[in-house]
């Protein structure tokens, strides 16, 4: 039997396939870029037909990298940026508007006015999130209202929702399976948590037809096979997951109170809670970490909107640096006691503030401040970021006793160390740091029958460094007491 995974990584600036070998190795990689279409003032959007082209290339070209053919992988497991929401025509596959992403927030006074409605409570008790523009739900919703005879069509079954797992599937099965996962599902603001089902009273709230919705299925099953001639013969699609669960099971995350942080374009805190959700009173999410068979298993997510994405701003926007490495000797020239606060709200406020209204700011500058300052004042501030979401998760009795880390920015040594600093908690960084594109590898070996289960996939876990609490917590609350003074000054409401 094959002993090959291939992971289709489908983020929001890029899409990537892996080869992984069955111990979770990287055989090959390939990645394309795809562009960002910004139509206004914290809009955004992707062309999911590019987005489509980009996972076809990618997939051809890593089996050609890795040498291997279609009979040679085992499975395809699809991980993706979540909340990102795409409706198509069931007939032509072609989507009727462009992608709308999960950074979008044209939907802010729509979610207020729901808000106003007090809605919010009874949302919160049965999907574990809040009402934002982060989440599907609202976004189907302006699709419809806003496409010329959009919601008409919908409502005859004419046309398909999908988040970009669901996109993707369709594609590469030549539209005969519509199918999402639990993770994805309980991220539309249209799953109830505890039956695992589309609700009907929030699909009423948010005037959404029940024919445009995918089934939901567990996150490790039979997805379908792929049409024959995408990839060069059939192989199927045993896994699906959102990227930040993902990221939970490929950093082997199984027991309740093991946490990752994922730093990519956003960061993303998630604690695994066990068999029950835990609903948090300090306005984090609770989510659906994943399931396999009867199994499910929940968690606790804090959301940071801008993380990576303040690194490419520098970079692109503000031009101070040439590429992200930079970014490391700048932060080892100007040391921990940087004066400089930078605020990435450039799309609001993730969690624990959830304030869509709120903008960037950087405070502290002085006529001795130069690049590195505002540079390392950007890295420290996904640091900071991490601080307000695990104070919110301690609020919550969601307990951990140190935090796994992943994702493009962590090879950072400087960044990880002062996140141990700041954040007073040991951290470690996995030998294989793609911990997205494994976990869904993961979900597809298990359908495939490559593991039996996750504690085969536990004991394959590698640690490639520790870091330990160096700074005393006297200096690291100062440093952060700072940090919450800036915050409070971009807040909307302030």
């Amino acid at each position: 039997m094959s002993q090959y995974l291939m992971a289709i990584d489908q983020g929001t600036t890029s899409s990537r396939a892996i080869v992984f070998t069955r111990n979770g190795v990287i055989k090959a990689v390939c990645q394309q870029e795809f562009r960002q279409i910004f139509p206004a003032d914290g809009w955004v959007e992707h062309d999911a037909n590019e987005i489509w082209q980009s996972v076809l290339q990618v997939c051809r070209q890593v089996l050609q990298q890795a040498q291997l053919k279609a009979a040679d992988i085992a499975a395809i497991g699809i991980t993706n940026q979540r909340e990102t929401t795409v409706i198509w025509d069931k007939k032509t596959g072609e989507p009727i508007h462009n992608a709308i992403v999960w950074q979008d927030r044209r939907t802010a006074d729509f979610c207020q006015g729901l808000k106003n409605q007090g809605l919010e409570a009874d949302v919160n008790a049965k999907t574990g999130l809040l009402i934002d523009p982060y989440f599907s739900g609202t976004k189907i919703r302006w699709i419809l209202d806003n496409v010329p005879g959009a919601r008409a069509r919908a409502e005859k079954g004419e046309l398909a929702f999908g988040t970009i797992d669901t996109f993707l599937l369709w594609k590469l099965t030549a539209g005969r399976e519509h199918k999402t996962d639990v993770t994805n599902a309980s991220r539309t603001l249209l799953m109830n948590l505890h039956t695992l089902k589309w609700d009907e009273s929030l699909l009423q709230m948010l005037d959404v037809p029940a024919a445009l919705l995918p089934q939901i299925v567990p996150s490790s099953c039979n997805f379908g096979k792929t049409e024959a001639d995408l990839l060069g013969g059939e192989i199927l699609i045993g896994g699906m997951a959102g990227d930040q669960q993902a990221a939970l099971i490929g950093q082997a995350c199984f027991k309740p109170g093991m946490a990752k942080s994922t730093y990519g374009t956003g960061c993303f805190l998630m604690v695994n809670t066990g068999d029950k959700p835990l609903l948090s009173q300090n306005r984090l999410l609770t989510t659906v970490a994943y399931q396999v068979g009867d199994t499910v298993h929940y968690a606790v997510e804090g959301s940071i909107f801008v993380a990576g994405a303040a690194v490419q701003w520098l970079r692109d926007g503000l031009k101070l640096i040439h590429n992200a490495r930079e970014t490391e000797t700048m932060a080892q020239q100007v040391g921990v006691d940087n004066p400089v606060y930078l605020v990435p709200a450039f799309t609001g406020l993730g969690a624990p503030y959830w304030d869509p209204h709120a903008r960037g700011a950087i405070f502290g500058l002085t006529r001795d401040t130069g690049i590195a300052d505002i540079v390392t004042a950007g890295v420290q501030a996904v640091c900071y970021q991490t601080r307000d979401l695990l104070g919110a998760m301690a609020a919550d009795n969601a307990h951990f006793s140190n935090l796994r880390v992943d994702g493009g920015m962590v090879v950072n040594n400087w960044l990880v160390q002062f996140l141990a600093d700041i954040c007073q908690l040991p951290i470690d960084r996995p030998a294989i740091t793609e911990t997205t594109a494994l976990g869904a590898a993961y979900l597809a070996g298990i359908a495939a029958g490559v593991y039996k289960n996750f504690d085969e996939v536990a004991h394959l876990w590698e640690k490639e460094r520790h870091f330990d609490v160096k700074m005393p917590r006297t200096k690291a609350d100062g440093l952060y007491s700072g940090w919450q003074q800036a915050v409070e000054r971009v807040r909307s409401g302030h």
